[in-house]
């Protein structure tokens, strides 16, 4: 048997309880609610990771950098926004609680 001086990383992926993106401080949990009518481009993805941690600006787990976030035509953007797919269509994410950055 011989011994080993390689070290290994072990880095995993984080399991988050759900899919979700940060927006003017909030996080915002993403449904499968299609969005027909969409009002404005309010802001995307400014980082993406699907480590653990928290991290500054608009963050996403399950959104690309990039993705654009819409205010919905009815309904206040304190309460929800729509998600961008890459398909063309819109997702409603719901605000669920302040994000905390460190």
């Amino acid at each position: 048997m011989g011994c080993s001086n390689q070290k290994t990383e072990n880095v995993s992926s984080a399991s988050w309880a759900y899919a979700f993106v940060v927006w003017n401080g909030y996080v915002y949990k993403i449904t499968n609610e299609k969005v027909e009518q969409i009002d404005r481009e309010i802001g995307e993805v400014t980082i993406y990771s699907d480590r653990e941690g928290t991290y500054p600006g608009n963050f996403s787990n399950s959104y690309k950098k990039g993705t654009k976030y819409y205010s919905i035509k009815g309904i206040s953007s304190d309460q929800a926004i729509a998600i961008q797919e890459q398909n063309g269509k819109y997702l409603k994410a719901i605000r669920d609680h302040r994000y905390r950055e460190q």
